[in-house]
């Protein structure tokens, strides 16, 4: 495969939120806004290159019995690192975002992507790889969060364009999965035809 399918799979092909139904509750829980979607798949993203490096080059020092929890310490300390520094440059996204950020350690987007990928290729394409996925989720995040900001807030990004209130279930936590519902059943009826 060659890299730039490795870096479009998470756009399209294996995106990680519309195609794989993967990493659901930072999916939900996040995206009340186009701000919040973008800084939890940006965060993610930088977790997913850094950790998809790091293990493809330890790769061969892992012994198989403790793989995982090996791997799980390798995204925490990155994980670790996009806290504290959001936490200093973004403190209103830090908050916003609050536990889901530490909760990026057991993002099964990772871990999958550390298991199936990073500890059977080579550094570039890990690298590559973390970057397709990543940039994937951070697009699905941010359309998601588009949405329901849109309907919710008639905002987009915190630029208020309708002064009247939205519909405010899709603000809530109900809105976040019939706004996921609807843009799955777009990609679906999109790609069916293409």
């Amino acid at each position: 495969m060659n890299q730039l399918q490795n870096l479009t799979k998470g756009f399209f092909k294996e995106n990680p939120v519309f195609v794989m139904l993967l990493g659901m509750c930072p999916t939900l829980a996040t995206t009340t806004s186009a701000n919040n979607g973008l800084g939890m798949g940006l965060a993610t993203t930088f977790v997913l290159v850094m950790a998809n490096i790091a293990i493809s080059l330890i790769k061969n020092l892992v012994p198989d019995k403790v793989r995982i929890p090996i791997y799980i310490v390798v995204v925490a300390a990155f994980v670790t690192v996009v806290d504290l520094v959001m936490a200093g440059y973004a403190p209103a996204l830090h908050s916003q975002l609050g536990i889901f950020i530490p909760l990026i350690v057991v993002n099964c987007i990772v871990l999958g992507r550390a298991e199936a990928f990073a500890s059977r290729n080579n550094i570039f394409s890990s690298m590559i790889d973390g970057l397709g996925m990543g940039l994937g989720f951070a697009m699905a995040l941010t359309i998601l969060g588009s949405v329901r900001e849109l309907i919710g807030n008639f905002s987009i990004f915190g630029y208020k364009f309708i002064q009247s209130d939205g519909i405010l279930i899709f603000i809530l936590s109900p809105g976040a999965f019939i706004a996921l519902g609807f843009l799955i059943a777009l990609i679906n009826l999109i790609t069916k035809k293409a």
